[in-house]
């Protein structure tokens, strides 16, 4: 079957938390959101080095819209269920549906941070993979150096099982980083 004819939910809940594709009008949530996490999220994420505006993330929200349908990429945004409050962003990428295989990766508006928002949303992204697109493989791959995100994988019983020595550059140093490659398998 060719992936763009797979049909699965494009939101679910969890206890506190709307995960849902991204639509167009997000790009304002994305942009509030990274403005008031940019320090945060400079260490780690090259796109936080770059001087974006609110029309520069609206068209690429709009980019991963397409892609979520062509199953390219599927970005997820996550909302806190009772307010309606843009919390961060994750998604399964790197998609190999051969196998099927997918990377998740996240990031938290740090107004949002230390609530455990992105370990609901991961647990919940990762049995989605399992349940709704039969995974066989989930990875999460982050800096060695980034132990906030490394803990994610550690206590969702993700198994480490290799750091690749020198495999990144640092986005701010530019030195070379080790890259913690976490996975469970069905």
């Amino acid at each position: 079957m060719k992936p763009i004819l797979l049909e699965f939910p494009e939101e679910f809940t969890t206890e506190r938390l709307l995960i849902r594709k991204p639509l167009p009008g997000d790009g304002k949530y994305v942009f509030e959101a990274m403005k008031s996490s940019l320090n945060e999220l400079k260490p780690w994420m090259p796109w936080a080095h770059m001087n974006q505006t609110e029309q520069d993330l609206e068209a690429n929200i709009r980019d991963s819209i397409a892609k979520f349908i062509t199953r390219e990429d599927l970005r997820l945004h996550l909302f806190n269920k009772e307010t309606g409050e843009f919390i961060g962003s994750s998604g399964l990428h790197r998609i190999n549906w051969d196998i099927p295989k997918f990377e998740i990766g996240y990031w938290i508006d740090t107004r949002f941070s230390g609530k455990g928002y992105i370990t609901e949303s991961t647990e919940a992204i990762t049995k989605f993979a399992f349940t709704e697109l039969n995974a066989k493989r989930v990875e999460i791959r982050c800096d060695s150096q980034n132990t906030k995100s490394r803990a994610i994988p550690k206590k969702l019983g993700f198994t480490l099982e290799g750091i690749l020595k020198n495999n990144g550059i640092s986005v701010e140093s530019k030195e070379p980083r080790d890259t913690c490659v976490f996975a469970k398998t069905k």
